[in-house]
């Protein structure tokens, strides 16, 4: 693991209204370059609102935050969206397209980012047959199970291979098969890749085989658990 920073916040404080409703109070905690991070905390605790504050969906109430280099306090519309670019976000509840084929989704950031189909072709191709799914390329979501929508959830945050991956309960709505083939994709990409992975979670999985940080957020602070 390097020492370059990643994500920095210093006395962060989170918030939807006004100070008197501060999610997250004073915080102040690094995530460098090839850590794997799981931030965990009791239901409503503010994990979501973090990674929300982390791609630039929710702005810092008071105090500062980092991310890629960018100061998310006074980030501009056309920097943020370049930040979205270099990440890779997974979600609990896939957030796939439908009516899109398999490879088309994972393809999506590319799609946008306008690379030409040959490109987009060749990359969803690699990273299926990376998860393991190759043979569903042309398949809609919803022919595939929910471990299976998930890891086109994972190809797709990888298409770009991104600086920094933020997943937010990625196994939650998973069996334990399905959790465990994500959670060693999630850890080949950052041991493979020294992507930085930052992994909102109500539980640490039992089987992890590569060193981690644990962030703890309670009584609206953020610790690291050593």
């Amino acid at each position: 693991m390097s020492n370059t920073s990643v994500i920095n916040a210093s006395y962060l404080n989170l918030s939807y209204h006004d100070e008197s409703s501060e999610i997250i109070k004073d915080a102040s905690f690094t995530i460098n370059k090839g850590d794997f991070v799981f931030i965990t905390g009791p239901s409503g605790s503010g994990k979501s609102t973090l990674l929300k504050a982390l791609y630039g969906k929710l702005k810092p109430f008071s105090g500062d935050l980092n991310v890629g280099g960018l100061d998310m306090n006074e980030i501009s519309n056309k920097n943020l969206q370049k930040l979205r670019q270099n990440l890779g976000i997974i979600f609990q509840d896939y957030k796939l397209i439908n009516e899109w084929s398999v490879e088309k989704n994972v393809a999506l950031p590319l799609i946008i980012a306008g690379y030409s189909k040959d490109i987009q072709h060749t990359q969803a191709k690699r990273l299926l047959t990376h998860v393991k799914l190759l043979e569903h390329i042309y398949k809609t979501p919803l022919e595939l199970s929910g471990g299976e929508q998930q890891r086109v959830g994972v190809a797709r945050a990888l298409s770009k291979n991104p600086f920094l991956i933020l997943a937010d309960e990625p196994t939650g709505n998973l069996d334990e098969y399905s959790s465990n083939v994500i959670w060693d994709l999630m850890e080949n990409t950052c041991e493979q890749l020294n992507t930085t992975v930052v992994v909102v979670t109500h539980k640490i999985p039992n089987i992890f085989s590569i060193p981690y940080r644990h962030l703890i957020i309670e009584n609206r602070g953020i610790y690291e658990i050593h």
